[in-house]
């Protein structure tokens, strides 16, 4: 048996007594907090609690059930309500933002450069792709591709501003965003591949990497915002992996993991947009399949390896047998989630001050 050393809470916030494993607790009352219903256990012939403490066996060790054990338990990292204590700090909300935005601008830039390294269409037809062969390529379909994107991001940005943590789930959705765009800049850099359409409008090569024109192109594709659909996507070559499909499968993983569980239809509702999305942009060949296929398994394992480690506080620590802290990102994870002390409940509550007084807090999961 181990007596584990505890530090818990009153009703008047005064510091209780040490728990005990067997469930007792030393001079603890009904009047301490999570406490109630446990009475004094020590054994009547030991005079103090060093005595007790100090019990050894015949060859001088100390039984096992006198091993110590301190957990530290503050009142930080739990509320009244039994509820893990969520610290939002926007600034880092802002940081991650930042990190999103400086990732964003290098994949463009990455687009801006490669698209003079593209192989020629007169020369190199599109690659070999199943899915090209049975199925006809349609151009109109990567603008509705890309209306359900519009769609998604909105709807999605507007649940998470709702959301009572919405500060915590947005920086962990910028950061993330962040990593997959940073890793798709690296993907597209080193290899080009055939241009997929034989009718997407490509700009002329300049056949000139100056950095004037990088920039000049990084501006018209922020002023898009990366998408065909407004015409300031006019640069080939951004394959390796679909940023489509990271955006389309995104937006499902954090509806589907910040949304209400009963709320069923929602979720098949960005399910159905998200496939209908992707099978667009196979369909207008924006995409190759494997682009689609590599975008959708890193976004769904980054995703989930970060809830992971954020969802369980002993892998928020580097350890020997931790192998998800081996990630490269693990230490900026740790930055981000050092005052998250729990799981993010499903919980939403009105973002602005007003009408709030009319509005009680909504705590749905």
């Amino acid at each position: 048996m181990i007596q584990v050393m505890d530090t818990t809470l009153s009703a008047t916030g005064a510091e209780g007594q040490p728990l005990l494993c067997n469930g007792a607790a030393s001079g603890a009352s009904s009047g301490v907090g999570g406490t109630s219903g446990l009475h004094h256990s020590w054994p009547e012939h030991h005079a103090s609690c060093d005595e007790y403490r100090n019990r050894r066996d015949k060859n001088g060790d100390l039984l096992a059930c006198d091993t110590v054990i301190s957990i530290g338990a503050t009142a930080s990292t739990v509320e009244r309500g039994g509820e893990p204590r969520l610290l939002q700090e926007k600034w880092k909300t802002l940081v991650a933002f930042t990190f999103l935005s400086a990732n964003l601008i290098l994949n463009l830039t990455c687009l801006a450069y490669v698209h003079e390294r593209i192989p020629d269409r007169a020369k190199y037809p599109p690659l070999p792709d199943v899915f090209f062969d049975l199925f006809p390529p349609l151009d109109w379909a990567l603008d509705v591709s890309e209306s359900i994107i519009i769609f998604c991001i909105w709807s999605t940005l507007g649940l998470l501003l709702i959301h009572r943590y919405r500060w915590i789930v947005l920086q962990r959705v910028f950061f993330i965003m962040g990593l997959l765009y940073f890793m798709r800049s690296i993907t597209m850099f080193v290899t080009q591949v055939p241009v997929a359409s034989t009718t997407y409008y490509c700009s002329p090569k300049a056949n000139s990497t100056n950095p004037l024109l990088i920039m000049k192109r990084v501006a018209q594709l922020l002023s898009g915002f990366g998408l065909s659909i407004n015409g300031q996507h006019t640069f080939c070559g951004d394959y390796i992996y679909s940023g489509h499909t990271v955006i389309l499968t995104l937006s499902y993983l954090v509806v589907r993991e910040y949304s209400p569980q009963r709320c069923k239809y929602l979720h098949l509702v960005y399910l159905v947009l998200s496939t209908v999305g992707i099978l667009m942009v196979l369909l207008s060949r924006g995409h190759y399949t494997v682009d689609v296929v590599i975008g959708y398994y890193v976004t769904s394992r980054v995703f989930w390896i970060y809830h992971t480690l954020a969802n369980n506080m002993a892998l928020k620590v580097a350890s020997q047998n931790n192998y998800l802290s081996r990630s490269w990102w693990f230490s900026l994870f740790t930055y981000f989630e050092k005052n998250v002390g729990g799981v993010v409940p499903r919980q939403y509550e009105w973002p602005l001050p007003w009408p709030r007084r009319w509005l009680p807090r909504t705590r749905i999961s």
